[in-house]
């Protein structure tokens, strides 16, 4: 069976695209096409990215057109809604999804000086790193990894903050000074997983990856996608999560935050890992864990970044 594997021209789409390749049974032969997406030519230009659909709506239109039978993402870059006929087929195991520190002189968070200039083009990020640090001075750093580790080097930064799951897909972990923990710096929604999207009505494709999905991870990234979406917020808005699954069970952490940092709304949930393929408990478990932080007034600070 011939399949047509639609990914980014990034370097870190292309290395996700040839994991998921090699992944596949034998049996199938895997053409890996290129498609440049909005967020591609945004990021190329150092233009903010408004929507994180703007790194998946070309590949989601090559689908419904048939041009492609699957595509991989980061799961990160998916809109919490995905577009009718279109389905999350499967989700590989998860990478850790911590976010990680890379630094001139390879100095630790603690040790950075204070003012010290740290990039990053999150606001998540960027909040969390505030409330720790005040004395920092956060900077927007944008491009694709390599670009940023360059522009870092080159001084443009004191710091960079990435995540973790890029830099092992591109075989880059040496670059790391500091893993940051989940309790000073929460990951974001669906951060170290892959989303392998396909036609809802291509049964052939949909099983050929029957085997590339991974119970747990699914589990975890629709916890996290239920938060996010009944929190409604955008891409721009401060909003972090964590799932985890142990002994059956399923623990999702999400937090909110002021966008300097000044405040933070955070709390737990657990049930059980129910039926990752239904989707309908870890997904509820997200929007209860959203209801809660709404009640204790998420939205304001959704708006602050609205």
């Amino acid at each position: 069976m011939r399949l047509r594997l639609g990914a980014r021209g990034s370097a870190l789409s292309r290395a996700q695209a040839e994991r998921v390749a090699a992944s596949l049974s034998p049996d199938h032969e895997v053409e890996v096409v290129t498609v440049r997406t909005t967020g591609d030519r945004l990021s190329a230009s150092g233009q903010p990215i408004g929507w994180k659909g703007d790194f998946t709506r070309e590949l989601d239109q090559a689908l419904l057109e048939r041009r492609i039978d699957l595509a991989v993402h980061s799961l990160k870059d998916v809109p919490s809604a995905i577009p009718p006929g279109l389905v999350l087929a499967a989700v590989p195991r998860r990478e850790d999804p911590c976010d990680v520190l890379l630094s001139r002189g390879r100095l630790r968070f603690a040790e950075l000086p204070r003012g010290a200039r740290v990039g990053t083009a999150s606001p998540r990020r960027r909040a969390q790193l505030l409330a720790a640090r005040p004395d920092l001075t956060v900077v927007e750093a944008r491009g694709n990894v390599d670009t940023r580790i360059a522009r870092l080097r080159e001084g443009r930064w004191d710091a960079i903050v990435l995540a973790r799951a890029g830099l092992a897909r591109l075989g880059r972990l040496e670059e790391i000074v500091e893993a940051f923990p989940d309790e000073l710096l929460l990951p974001a929604v669906g951060q170290g997983a892959l989303a392998i999207v396909a036609r809802e009505d291509d049964g052939d494709t949909r099983r050929a990856l029957e085997g590339l999905d991974h119970e747990e991870s699914h589990a975890e990234v629709l916890a996290e996608r239920g938060l996010l979406a009944g929190l409604e917020a955008g891409c721009k808005a401060p909003v972090a999560a964590r799932a985890r699954v142990a002994a059956g069970n399923l623990t999702l952490t999400g937090a909110v935050f002021a966008i300097d940092g000044s405040r933070m709304l955070r709390d737990t949930t657990e049930g059980p890992l129910g039926d990752a393929d239904a989707g309908g408990d870890a997904a509820d478990l997200g929007r209860g864990l959203a209801q809660r932080l709404l009640a204790r007034g998420a939205a304001a600070l959704i708006e602050e970044t609205a």
